[in-house]
């Protein structure tokens, strides 16, 4: 039975495909809202000293990651790649011993649901962070995330994700995840 419960000990944040030429196919004003979304789940996951993991899909041809997440990454180097899933070995690696994902990032119906039924059939629990995933179509989005439920992901929110690491109010991290999800 997948657990509900959000450990920092366990958890890392992958980060999936969110490339210049993709989101130049995406609605804007939707493509605004899950960018705000990552970058508050890249700030949350520093404040709480989570590894977070990037991948780039083929970015020879859909160029680098957008610009304001990559602002926002800092230092961490993408982990190229072909395979529609992110579930690769270097990603693997990155994870370490962490056992539960949150997961971010492009097409939901693709990418993303190919790395969360990866992710799930190597023993490890996916969280899906709902307003931070996005595809072309609204539809295409709805399947997505229904496919990532139906594979073994629990959907969440980058806000209840977060708060759910947190456990508690009061403390200098919770000071910086409540400035991140405004």
């Amino acid at each position: 039975m997948p657990t509900f419960r959000l450990t920092l000990d366990q958890t890392a944040l992958l980060v999936v495909d969110i490339q210049e030429r993709l989101c130049a196919a995406m609605d804007r004003d939707t493509l605004d809202r899950m960018l705000m979304r990552t970058n508050a789940a890249i700030e949350g996951a520093r404040a709480l000293g989570l590894p977070i993991i990037l991948t780039e899909q083929y970015p020879k041809g859909l160029g680098p990651t957008h610009s304001l997440v990559r602002m926002r990454l800092g230092d961490v180097k993408p982990v190229e790649k072909l395979e529609f899933s992110a579930a690769v070995p270097e990603v693997l690696a990155a994870l370490g011993q962490r056992r539960q994902v949150l997961v971010a990032g492009m097409e939901a119906h693709i990418c993303v649901f190919q790395t969360v039924r990866d992710l799930v059939e190597r023993g490890l629990s996916p969280f899906l962070l709902a307003d931070a995933v996005l595809s072309r179509s609204a539809e295409d989005r709805r399947v997505g995330l229904d496919l990532c439920r139906d594979a073994g992901a629990q959907v969440a929110t980058v806000e209840t994700a977060l708060f759910d690491l947190l456990g508690r109010a009061g403390t200098p991290e919770f000071k910086k995840v409540s400035a991140a999800v405004r």
